[in-house]
């Protein structure tokens, strides 16, 4: 079974003086098809922590393993195929490219691995279905809602099929109505897929309804808040 195992994870940043310490020995692991949300203040280290794990950067000591295999040692082209093929990312910001068509960002993640694929486009094509845009296909991002920018970029972090996704305030943006149904959807494509999912929110609904929560302060997981099932 797949596994994510964060282990006595430290992140310090120089500064003129003495360094930055954002990540104090955080340590988490999470097997196939479970949840997490992570919670705590601003500042304190919740994006951190996923732009670590998610191989975005690198940890300063400690290690994380997706696998079994450590991704550390691995050169940037070797680390971008890594992260392309078990990595998922959904941020705050969809970040969809404003150029593309819906359809078209969905599959910009699936270009590190070449040509795409009849079968690529088919997956492209059933998640947005998955996500009610199958009449979108064509739209370019500023003919969407903010709802359904933030439902492209969840199929976007799904195509490649990742072990693994990350999502950094996924309904920050969204007004109450939306963020319910955007959070029912990233819930929904988890159970189905069987991947493993890390959420940083400020959003107490959206944390009530995943398996797992824990709290970050200060760099350090403070506290278990919930912890079900």
């Amino acid at each position: 079974m797949t596994k994510l195992l964060v282990e006595n994870v430290t992140k310090e940043y120089p500064t003129r003086g003495e360094p930055l310490v954002v990540l104090r020995g955080v340590s988490l692991e999470l097997a196939a098809g479970e949840n997490l949300a992570v919670v705590g203040p601003s500042g304190s280290g919740k994006s951190t922590l996923l732009n670590v794990i998610g191989t975005l950067d690198a940890p300063t000591s400690g290690r994380v393993t997706l696998d079994g295999e450590d991704p550390a040692g691995l050169a940037e082209p070797a680390l971008a195929r890594f992260r392309s093929r078990n990595v998922g990312f959904v941020f705050q910001d969809h970040y969809l490219l404003p150029q593309c068509s819906v359809l078209e960002n969905v599959l910009v993640p699936t270009i590190a691995a070449g040509p795409t694929t009849r079968e690529t486009f088919g997956r492209a094509e059933a998640l947005l279905e998955r996500v009610g845009l199958q009449d979108r296909l064509g739209h370019r991002p500023a003919e969407l809602s903010g709802g359904e920018r933030q439902r492209v970029a969840l199929a976007r972090a799904l195509v490649n099929r990742p072990a693994l996704v990350l999502a950094d305030e996924p309904t920050g943006n969204l007004d109450r109505t939306t963020s319910e149904r955007v959070s029912e959807l990233l819930l929904e494509l988890q159970e189905q897929e069987g991947m493993m999912l890390i959420v940083v929110t400020h959003s107490t609904r959206l944390a009530e309804r995943m398996t797992r929560t824990v709290e970050l302060d200060e760099g350090r997981l403070k506290q278990r808040m919930r912890d079900e099932g």
